[in-house]
Formats: structure tokens, sequence, C-alpha cells
């Protein structure tokens, strides 16, 4: 009998169960020689705030497989409130992938929020010896839920065709 055999199933959670947001102010410590945020603290962001969702998804530690389709919309400035919002999209045996929304607002008004940076991550849970380790699946409840999971298995099929292609042509996956 195998180790998984002897493993009891895993219950199933929804999305909102690990979904997390974080708020930072932007000072200047963040701004690069354009005076705006830097685009690496906002992508140091991105992926602290997935590891959390991806931890809390999978009881345990979560490790950054990939970071991909991640695109800067607008520039953050210093004074900037950043909101950084993700929530678990799908979920594998031991992968899942984090969709990651940053939004920002000004400290001293009240203004709607704007879409800065969107992100999606492919997350890993793994063991004390750093081998992956079984996740519990993901459990979509909402239409949102559904509509996001199908976008999450069709980047998947891109990814793993790409890796498959770039490996039959000499390339590295």
């Amino acid at each position: 009998m195998t180790a998984t055999a002897l493993q009891p199933a895993l219950a199933g959670r929804p999305p909102a169960a690990s979904e997390l947001t974080l708020s930072q102010i932007m000072d200047q410590h963040h701004t690069n020689l354009m005076g705006t945020v830097h685009g690496g603290r906002i992508l140091n962001l991105i992926d602290s705030v997935a590891g959390v969702v991806a931890a809390r998804h999978s009881d345990g530690p979560a490790v950054t497989a990939a970071i991909d389709e991640t695109a800067f919309l607008q520039a953050v400035r210093v004074g900037d409130v950043v909101h950084v919002r993700a929530r678990i999209t799908w979920a594998g045996r031991s992968s899942m992938e984090v969709a990651v929304t940053v939004t920002a607002d000004r400290w001293d008004r009240s203004v709607p929020a704007t879409t800065v940076a969107t992100a999606h991550l492919v997350m890993v849970a793994v063991d004390d010896l750093g081998r992956p380790r079984p996740i519990p699946p993901l459990l979509p409840q909402t239409d949102d839920d559904r509509r996001q999971y199908e976008q999450a298995e069709i980047r998947r099929r891109h990814r793993l065709a790409l890796r498959r292609a770039l490996t039959t042509h000499g390339g590295t996956a």
C-alpha cells in the first residue's frame, strides 16, 4: 500500500476561507529613480500575500513555483495606500494558483481605489524536507469562483504546454 493510500482524504475549502487583503502606505523608502514606487516592492507584496493565502489553504508552508501574468497597470506614488488582495483560484494535488489584485488610493483623500497591478502565482505546498505535500481541494462556491477556477485551469494548461514545447525544442522549462 502506498503512503498516499494511507492518508485520509483532505476536506475541501472554499476560496473565501483563505482570502487575504494587506494594506500598506507607500513612503519614500519604496521609490525608484522615477520617484514612483519600485515595481519590485509591489512584487514583494504580491509574493508575500500569495504565500500567506497558500499556507492558509494548505495548512502549512508553501513556496512560489511561478509568477506569471503579472501586469503593472498604473504607477504607485508615495502616499498611496496599497491594498494587496489574494485568493486561491485553483488547487491540484500539491500546487495551487493564487490570483492577486493590487489597488491603490490616497492616504489623505476619500477616493475610489484604482487597480494598479494583477498577477497569478503558482504555489506548491511543501513538507519539512521541502517535498511537495497534498493539499485540500478547492470548493468554488459562487459563479465568480467557478469562472475563476475555469480560467485558472486554462492558464495551467498553457503553462504546461509551454514547458513541454520549450523542453522539446532544446530550451529549459
